[in-house]
């Protein structure tokens, strides 16, 4: 699998018991935080592809979501992301194969291509006429036995899904929906600030929070790491100094930056009010 054009990328058509363990071994090897149920989701409300060796085993994947209705008449989004390769075989260009199969995907429906990269990610997406526009750093924290205080009550989706219309300028519904949906999954509030808490593989994740005050969501992030003992991680934008003084508190640590990218290639980009925006739903999802 040397050559780039000797690769073949296939669109997975069945999210069979054996794939979902192949694409989730993926996930393991790379210390990703994702559960098979992200999987699922990918599945029914976007498009997974893969790169399979000589026994048929998935070695490689991505994945593409498209996004609802943009504000202000503006081109559609489709999300990349789920860019991952087995160990053994990193280095021969199935990364590269696999994302441009979903690039193709996105441009051929005349969407925006938006992802969020790791520094090392950020340099190949550049070579495909990528941009950064913002940058957020995800903070981990370990379990916490003495984590005591009861959790924010829960609230609905709704007004998490209004604000997040707001913060990003296109519509997430189905699937911020379908995130709140999962097992052990839960939506609560604190004043104007709301977010979806969800298990994951690794860490409970904090996020998509918004919040029209950075104070309200700083405060509401206390009142999480107060309450749930589970190691916890959150993917706060760059420059939120209530936030990062709350984190910093509350016993979280900074892991790594990741760069938002967009390749508008002359499309209309939806108006956007990222200040909304206290900690975005992962890397995965935008």
């Amino acid at each position: 699998m040397a050559s780039t054009e000797a690769i073949t990328v296939q669109r997975l058509q069945a999210l069979t018991p054996q794939a979902l363990a192949q694409l989730q071994q993926l996930v393991v090897d790379s210390h990703w935080n994702q559960l098979p149920a992200d999987w699922a989701l990918f599945y029914s409300l976007g498009a997974i592809y893969v790169v399979r060796d000589a026994e048929g085993v998935i070695v490689a994947s991505s994945a593409v979501l498209p996004m609802g209705s943009s504000l202000g008449g503006a081109a559609q989004v489709s999300w990349i992301s789920m860019v991952l390769v087995s160990p053994a075989l990193r280095g021969h260009g199935l990364g590269r194969a696999v994302f441009a199969r979903c690039l193709a995907q996105v441009q051929s429906k005349d969407r925006v291509p938006m992802l969020d990269a790791t520094p090392q990610g950020e340099a190949l997406y550049a070579q495909f006429g990528f941009e950064p526009t913002w940058r957020f750093t995800r903070w981990r924290r370990p379990q916490n036995t003495t984590a005591m205080s009861g959790l924010p009550a829960d609230t609905s989706i709704h007004y998490l899904q209004q604000l997040d219309q707001q913060a990003l300028g296109f519509d997430r519904h189905a699937l911020l929906s379908g995130m709140a949906e999962r097992e052990g999954a839960r939506c609560v509030r604190h004043a104007e600030a709301s977010a979806l808490l969800r298990p994951g593989r690794t860490a409970v994740h904090i996020g998509p929070m918004h919040a029209t005050q950075e104070a309200e969501g700083a405060a509401l992030l206390q009142a999480i790491a107060a309450a749930l003992p589970d190691a916890l991680v959150v993917d706060v934008p760059q420059g939120r100094s209530r936030m990062e003084a709350t984190l910093n508190a509350t016993g979280f640590a900074p892991e790594r930056p990741f760069a938002r990218m967009v390749r508008a290639s002359g499309l209309k980009l939806a108006p956007t009010q990222t200040d909304i925006v206290q900690a975005v739903a992962g890397p995965e999802y935008a």
